[in-house]
């Protein structure tokens, strides 16, 4: 049966790199549980070469957050609400007139009374999976893994991308901590290049200024997502906070050290089992949206992170 032709399953997460990642395994449960289904992803368009890199999705709807849907994605077989609690993303699935909806009970979307409760303390990726066994469909937390793109950057294979910035100042480490830790990687050796979005050009180049890199290590604002993810996959490792590119390095099996603070790695973390990604968070939690970097961010040093990369490096020569 031509695609087109296949009824339709409309899943909502218009949200973030970080947030799609984290979502792969239930899109993946999905698209196992409905595979005559036409799977549509109502999602930012930018993600649309890593939707493609998963094989769980047939389509990606470009949308906004919250965003009201095209008419062409009115009446769904099964809309899906990965992207919150509601009611605000309940109503904007419920305006497209689903056959069925699944997604988590709130009071102020009464079609949700029956559905599976929301819990605030549970990790991002279990609480998706959680939601559709909760409705009968099989989901395994474990299968985050992207396909790698196939264009790979020629350089050194031991390099070691560090991407300094976030979205939120209360999760960015301090740029000279960032650059000191580059610096040290490139006397060890090791190549380095600087990653990040057209807004964090100048942190980067900062970066690489005080880390003593040349400017043709810098891809800050030089790359889509796809290119982002290409040069994950092919570097040795990767140093980041909290951020998107923390869930890359965990889909493209890229071994990482990742910087937590405000929020809590059990929440957001990579799987505990994978010991090729290494977590650093000093267990002070709170204070999310402030224009500075939280108190328990600033409590781990340069040395904690130049000892994980050397316990990766233990894991390597083990391996």
């Amino acid at each position: 049966m031509p695609v087109a032709d296949r009824p339709l399953l409309l899943v909502l997460r218009a949200l973030g790199l970080g947030d799609f990642l984290t979502g792969l395994p239930a899109l993946r449960a999905l698209r196992i549980a409905y595979p005559g289904h036409r799977l549509v992803l109502a999602a930012p368009r930018p993600l649309e070469p890593l939707a493609s890199l998963s094989g769980a999705v047939d389509e990606l709807h470009p949308t906004r957050p919250l965003a009201r849907l095209d008419e062409a994605l009115a009446g769904a077989d099964l809309a899906v609400n990965l992207h919150g609690r509601g009611p605000d993303s309940h109503r904007v699935l419920l305006h497209a007139r689903p056959k069925r909806l699944l997604a988590f009970a709130n009071a102020e979307a009464p079609e949700t009374a029956a559905m599976p409760a929301w819990r605030p303390r549970e990790h991002e990726v279990r609480r998706w999976c959680r939601l559709l066994e909760e409705a009968g469909i099989r989901a395994n937390p474990s299968r985050l893994e992207l396909t790698r793109p196939a264009w790979t950057p020629v350089w050194d294979a031991a390099t070691t991308v560090v991407h300094p910035g976030s979205a939120d100042p209360a999760r960015r480490w301090p740029v000279e901590r960032f650059a000191a830790v580059a610096r040290a990687e490139r006397e060890a050796g090791r190549g380095v290049v600087v990653t990040g979005s057209p807004a964090e050009v100048g942190l980067a180049e900062e970066v690489a200024r005080l880390g003593g890199l040349e400017d043709g290590h810098v891809y800050a604002g030089k790359t889509d997502l796809l290119e982002l993810a290409a040069l994950v996959a092919a570097a040795a490792r990767v140093v980041c906070g909290d951020t998107g590119v923390a869930h890359l390095a965990t889909a493209l099996g890229t071994p990482s050290v990742v910087l937590f603070g405000p929020m809590s790695p059990e929440y957001w973390g990579p799987p505990a089992e994978r010991r090729q990604h290494r977590v650093l968070w000093a267990g002070e939690i709170g204070g999310v949206r402030t224009s500075a970097p939280h108190p328990g961010l600033l409590l781990i040093d340069v040395a904690d992170v130049i000892h994980e990369l050397a316990e990766l490096d233990h894991l390597r020569r083990a391996a």
